[in-house]
C-alpha cells in the first residue's frame, strides 16, 4: 500500500484534514524510539476502495532542519532514516492567510525530491481578510499541484484525493525535475528561504496585506484583552473554570451508568455463579477492576473533546500565552496549563495531554508533578477527614478542603521549582508559538479526538489496569479465616433472638458480620503487610488498620474510605453523598478505637492523614501511565518515591506540629 506522509505548521489544521481523509480508519502508536504520538490511517483515495493509500499524520512543526524532536522525526520520516519507511508522496498542509510563512516548510520539503501535493487549507479565511489566492499561478510556482481547501468543512476533499493519486503515480521524477526548475535555497539556509517564499507569494497572491499574515483587526482588538496581563488571566480562569465544571457536572450522568451497568453485572455474577473464589474473583476482582478502568473514560473523553473545541477556535494559544508568564517562573512552560488544569479531574488525562508539549524536559517535570493536583478520587477521603477534623463547623471544613487545593498546587509548583534544577536541570523553553486566527470549532474534529484519546487510554492503561486490581483483591481476601468465637457467639445468640426480637436479631448479625469482615481484612496477606508496614507510618499517629487503608490505596485513593469502612464498620461501601448514612458511617469511624483502646482518629492523626492523601502517590493506574508515557520505569518510580517521601515528611511535621500544640 502506498504510504503518504502528512506535513504541516502548527495550527495549519493537519490533524483535521487527518481526520476527514481517514476518520476512524486510524491506528495509535508511538513513533519508533520515540515517545511521540503517531496516527496512521487508510485513506479511499477513488471513492470506490480499489485505490488506497497509508496516511501517515506526522507532528507539526516550523523546519524539517531544527535542532527539536517534532523535527527529527519530520526529517526522519521524509528521508526514510532508520526505522522508518520512507512515504511514497507528500502533502504539505499550508495556511491561506499565513503563506509567506508556510512556504519555508513547504522549500525544505520539495527540495527532497519527494513527489508533493498542497493542501492550501483556510481559503474561506483568507478571502474574508481580503486576500486573492491564485491556485494556478501558485502551483506553477512551487512544481507541485496546489488544491484550495476548508478542511474543517470538507470541502475541495475530492480534488485532493485526485491530487494524491497524481502525485503517487507521477513518482519521483516529477518532483525531481520540479525541484531542479525552482533552485530551491539550501534548506538550512532561512535567510534565503524566507526570501524565495515571499517572492511566490508576491507572484501568485494579490489583495491587501500578501505577504506574511493577513491582518485582521478584529482579532487584534480581541488579543489585546485575551493576552492581556491582568485581564487575559481572568479570562482564563473564567473559561478554565468553566471547562473545569463541565467536566465534573456532565461527566457525572454517564460515570454513574457506568457504575450503574457494571454493578448490575457483578449482582448477576454473584447469583449466576456459586459462591467460591471463582465468583468472588469475577465479581470482586475482574468486574471491579474493568469498572475501576472503565469509570474514568467519561472524563477522559469530555475533557479532550472541550479541550479539541477550544484549541480549534485559536484561544488555547492565547491561554498558553497568558499562563507563560507565571508557570516560567517555577522552570514550567505554558503548555503546562491545560495537563495541570485537568489532574484537577484525574491525573491520567492530565498526564496523556502533556503531548501538547514540545519539549521532552518540560514534558517530564509536568508529568512528574501533574498528580500533586487534587483530583476527584481524592474527594471522597477529603469529606471524611475534614468531617471528622471539623465536626458541626461546616465553614472551617469548606476552608480546609480549599486549603487541600492549594497545598497541592503549592508542592506542585515548588517540585517542578526543583526539578528543572537536578534531574531535569535547565531553564524551560521559551514558548514561541503562532496566534492562530480565530475560527468556529469543528464538532467532528472534537469527537474524532476524543475517541482518539478514550481508545488510547484504554489501550495503554486498561489490562495493566485491570491486573493491578486482580492482585491486589487477591491480597485483600487471601488467606481465609475462620470466623472469631466473638462473631459465632453473637450468630447463635441472633438465631436463639429471632423468633422473639427480629431487630434485635438483626443487630446481633450486623456484628457478627462487622466481626468476620475486620478479622478476615485483619488476617489476609493485606492485614499482615500492614501490621509489617505499621512502624514506618507509626510516627505519623497511624496504627496498622490506618496502615492499611493507605496501602490498599494505592490501588486508587477512593479505596480507602471503603477500607475504613470495612476495618472499624463493617459497612462496605458508605455513600457519603447520603446525609444520614454519612452521619452514621462518620460517627461509628470518629469512635472507633486502635487494640489499645485509644482512638484511632485524633486531631493530630486526621490532619496528618489529609495532608498525606494530598500530596502521596497513591494511585498505581497513573504510575503505569506515567511509564507508558515517558517510556521508562525510572521516572514512574521517581514519581512514586518522591511524592510518597514528600507526603510522609509534611504528615510528619503536621501531626507533631499539632501535638506540640495541644492538639492530639
Amino acid at each position: 500500500m502506498p504510504r503518504v506522509a502528512l506535513a504541516g505548521n502548527p495550527n495549519t489544521g493537519k490533524t483535521t484534514l487527518f481526520n476527514q481523509l481517514c476518520g476512524l480508519r486510524a491506528k495509535t502508536a508511538n513513533f519508533p524510539g520515540t515517545t511521540t504520538g503517531s496516527r496512521i490511517g487508510r485513506c479511499d483515495l477513488d471513492g470506490g476502495g480499489s485505490q488506497t493509500a497509508e496516511i501517515v499524520d506526522l507532528p507539526g512543526t516550523y523546519r524539517v532542519h531544527l535542532d527539536l524532536p517534532e523535527a527529527r522525526i519530520n526529517r526522519d520520516v521524509l528521508g526514510g532514516e532508520g526505522l522508518y519507511r520512507q512515504p511514497d508522496a507528500v502533502v504539505i498542509v499550508v495556511d491561506a492567510a499565513n503563506l509567506s510563512r508556510n512556504l519555508c516548510l513547504v522549500g525544505e520539503i520539495l527540495g527532497s525530491g519527494l513527489p508533493t501535493v498542497v493542501a492550501l487549507n483556510m481559503v474561506d479565511i483568507a478571502r474574508r481578510r481580503g486576500l486573492s489566492l491564485d491556485a494556478g499561478r501558485l502551483a506553477e510556482r512551487l512544481g507541485c499541484s496546489v488544491v484550495p481547501i476548508v478542511a474543517r468543512r470538507g470541502r475541495g476533499l475530492t480534488d485532493l484525493r485526485a491530487a494524491i493519486s497524481t502525485a503517487l503515480t507521477g513518482g519521483p521524477r516529477f518532483a525531481a525535475e520540479a525541484a531542479q526548475r525552482l533552485a530551491l535555497p539550501d534548506g538550512a539556509d532561512s535567510s534565503a528561504l524566507i526570501t524565495w517564499a515571499d517572492r511566490v507569494v508576491e507572484e501568485s497572491v494579490g489583495g491587501e496585506a500578501a505577504i506574511g499574515s493577513a491582518a485582521d483587526t478584529l482579532t487584534e482588538r480581541i488579543d489585546l484583552a485575551f493576552t492581556h496581563p491582568v485581564l487575559g488571566v481572568v479570562v482564563f480562569a473564567l473559561v478554565m473554570g468553566g471547562l473545569f465544571w463541565t467536566v465534573f457536572e456532565l461527566a457525572t450522568v454517564p460515570m454513574d451508568l457506568i457504575d450503574l451497568i457494571f454493578g448490575v453485572l457483578g449482582t448477576w455474577v454473584t447469583a449466576a455463579i456459586p459462591a467460591g473464589p471463582v465468583r468472588d474473583l469475577l465479581a470482586d476482582g475482574v468486574i471491579s477492576g474493568i469498572a475501576g478502568t472503565v469509570v474514568f473514560l467519561p472524563q477522559i473523553c469530555l475533557l479532550f473533546f472541550l479541550i479539541s473545541l477550544l484549541e480549534d477556535t485559536g484561544y488555547l494559544a492565547r491561554a498558553a500565552f497568558v499562563m507563560d508568564r507565571l508557570l516560567c517562573r517555577f522552570g514550567l512552560p505554558g503548555h503546562a496549563f491545560v495537563p495541570l488544569l485537568s489532574s484537577h479531574a484525574c491525573a491520567i488525562p492530565g498526564i496523556l495531554s502533556t503531548r501538547l508539549i514540545p519539549d521532552r524536559r518540560d514534558r517530564l517535570a509536568t508529568i512528574l508533578v501533574a498528580p500533586f493536583m487534587s483530583c476527584s478520587a481524592r474527594l471522597p477521603v477529603y469529606v471524611l477527614l475534614t468531617s471528622l477534623l471539623f465536626r458541626d463547623r461546616p465553614l472551617l471544613a469548606g476552608l480546609a478542603f480549599i486549603g487541600c487545593y492549594l497545598l497541592g498546587a503549592a508542592v506542585a509548583f515548588a517540585s517542578a521549582f526543583l526539578a528543572r534544577r537536578t534531574v531535569l536541570e535547565g531553564r524551560s523553553r521559551p514558548m514561541v508559538l503562532e496566534l492562530p486566527s480565530y475560527k468556529l470549532p469543528s464538532l467532528r474534529t472534537a469527537v474524532y479526538e476524543a475517541a482518539h484519546q478514550g481508545r488510547t487510554f484504554l489501550e495503554k492503561a486498561g489490562t495493566v489496569i485491570v491486573g493491578i486490581c486482580i492482585v491486589m483483591w487477591w491480597l485483600s481476601a487471601y488467606p481465609r479465616a475462620e470466623p472469631p468465637a466473638e462473631a459465632l457467639e453473637l450468630r447463635r445468640q441472633a438465631a436463639e433472638m429471632v423468633a422473639l426480637s427480629p431487630r434485635l436479631a438483626a443487630e446481633r448479625e450486623s456484628e457478627a458480620a462487622s466481626l468476620e469482615a475486620r478479622h478476615a481484612q485483619a488476617n489476609s496477606f493485606a492485614g499482615r503487610l500492614g501490621r509489617t508496614v505499621q512502624p514506618i507510618f507509626e510516627p505519623l499517629g497511624y496504627d496498622w488498620q490506618l496502615t492499611v487503608g493507605v496501602l490498599t490505596s494505592f490501588l486508587a485513593r477512593e479505596v480507602f474510605v471503603s477500607t475504613m469502612a470495612v476495618l472499624l464498620t463493617g459497612e462496605q461501601e458508605p455513600d457519603l453523598e447520603d446525609d444520614a448514612r454519612a452521619a452514621g458511617v462518620i460517627a461509628r469511624i470518629r469512635s472507633a478505637v486502635r487494640d489499645d483502646g485509644t482512638p484511632v482518629f485524633t486531631s493530630a492523626t486526621a490532619a496528618s492523614l489529609l495532608v498525606f492523601f494530598v500530596l502521596a502517590m497513591q494511585c498505581l493506574p497513573t504510575l503505569v501511565v506515567t511509564r507508558r508515557e515517558t517510556g521508562s520505569w525510572y521516572w514512574a518510580g521517581l514519581q512514586l518515591v518522591y511524592m510518597t517521601g514528600v507526603a510522609w515528611l509534611l504528615a510528619f511535621f503536621t501531626y507533631h506540629g499539632l501535638r506540640l500544640a495541644g492538639l492530639s
